[in-house]
């Protein structure tokens, strides 16, 4: 199963180690606060409402920050980028340890998001460009199942901390060693080289001449089409995602009377079947393709979410619906990292892919909120404000690969020299002429 890891060479593997703890530190911090809402609700007397928000709003920046951090890595290289993302989070994320009230909270929350967004636009494109396409599903797949990796330490660290210190305290705690195994990553990241395509592009542009694209060519009308169905499928995948698992130690605690140690063991069960889920995923997407893997996904999670939230029983039948709702509501992630990377040109693929993966996650982060609101004053039961947000985010995934291409095998080197001849036209008109003075 594999075998294909042992046909990869040094630099491949270097680069899939470093990214995979990335992204689960990544997982880590930004899972935890999922885990404290219940608690912050109680000890600092939340409301629904404005819990939902601080999860929204850690969402938005990293909107901002991953477009940005994506525009960044189109000019300064990707590997420099997902390092200093990385050192941006976890400051925040230690910071919000410190916190007192719900606004110096939200303060933190909003800049370490900066910081999450960053990682995740660098780091996809590092991955996409040096993994070899007829591994890249697989690849950057398995890279995506270190999420489950993040969101299983955060379970155990939560059933750990809360089992044997005070809920006034155990929260701080979640921030203060959540950031911790950063320093790991950083070190990991120091064998790591630039993409060679990166470098190439690069290399022609300064010999060339040409000035960097404009961060807004993404918007041009070449390209506006990619932008806009990317977008779109990262919405529907990630606003489907958040609906349940930004809410769901809450639905487990309040409408499953589990307790708190008790949600911790639901949450690693769901983190296993997310694991699962991400590497079956990984190897659909080589072995189907891209838009067959969304499609199938999106299917399981009409089936699975109502069945998670709504058939009776607990034990055994709890944790099997705890493993198939990981599978399918985090699985479906693993293609958008390797899909992104195919349907981007080189010149633009940072931006490109760190606007549409952004977008979709700062859009999506409204669901949480809106959950937040449909259940404020008990105007709706919170499985069934749940329900209808992530189910309805699917539809969105479907329509957008209706209309997208299937990549499945492109090469990026080929891809990119079409781009410099074929498209240069369109590249260099968002780019200031030398000596015109603009």
């Amino acid at each position: 199963m594999f075998t294909w890891f042992t046909s990869l060479d040094r630099t491949e593997r270097k680069t899939l180690y470093a990214c995979f703890g990335g992204w689960a530190v990544d997982a880590l911090d930004t899972q935890l606060y999922s885990f404290l809402i219940p608690t912050l609700i109680a000890v600092w007397g939340m409301t629904n409402a404005e819990a939902g928000f601080l999860g929204t709003s850690a969402l938005i920046s990293s909107a901002i920050g991953g477009w940005a951090a994506g525009i960044l890595s189109d000019r300064i290289g990707r590997v420099r980028v997902m390092k200093l993302a990385i050192l941006w989070f976890s400051f925040f994320t230690v910071l919000s340890g410190f916190c007192n009230s719900f606004e110096q909270l939200l303060a933190a929350r909003i800049l370490s998001g900066i910081g999450f967004g960053g990682e995740w636009a660098a780091g996809s494109v590092l991955m996409g460009e040096i993994i070899r396409s007829e591994y890249r599903g697989k690849a950057v797949g398995t890279v995506q199942s270190a999420y489950a990796i993040g969101y299983a330490i955060a379970a155990i660290l939560s059933s750990i901390l809360f089992a044997t210190l005070p809920d006034t305290q155990a929260w701080r705690w979640m921030f203060w060693l959540g950031a911790a195994p950063a320093i790991l990553v950083l070190l990991a990241l120091r064998g790591v080289p630039e993409p060679a395509v990166f470098l190439a592009a690069r290399e022609k542009r300064v010999k060339a001449g040409e000035a960097p694209v404009s961060p807004l060519m993404i918007f041009h009308r070449r390209y506006l089409r990619t932008t806009s169905l990317t977008s779109l499928l990262a919405f529907g995948v990630q606003a489907g995602g958040f609906s349940m698992v930004i809410w769901l130690p809450t639905f487990l605690k309040t409408v499953r009377e589990i307790s708190t140690v008790g949600v911790g063991y639901h949450m690693f069960v769901l983190t296993v079947g997310s694991f699962v889920g991400y590497i079956v995923a990984a190897y659909l997407c080589d072995a189907i393709g891209r838009r067959r893997n969304f499609l199938l996904f999106a299917l399981l999670n009409w089936i699975f979410i109502p069945a998670f939230l709504y058939l009776p029983g607990g034990g055994a039948v709890m944790f099997a619906l705890d493993f198939v709702l990981g599978f399918a509501a985090l699985g479906i992630y693993s293609a958008l990292g390797p899909y992104f990377t195919e349907l981007f040109p080189n010149a633009i693929r940072g931006n490109g892919q760190g606007f549409a993966y952004n977008f979709g996650r700062a859009a999506g982060a409204f669901f949480p909120t809106v959950i937040g609101l449909m259940t404020a004053g008990g105007h709706l039961p919170l499985r069934d404000a749940m329900a209808v947000t992530a189910v309805s985010a699917y539809f969105f995934v479907l329509l957008a690969i209706a209309l997208l291409p299937e990549t499945r095998g492109r090469e990026l080197s080929e891809e990119a020299e079409k781009d410099n001849a074929g498209q240069g036209a369109a590249l260099r008109l968002a780019q200031p002429v030398p000596g015109n003075g603009s």
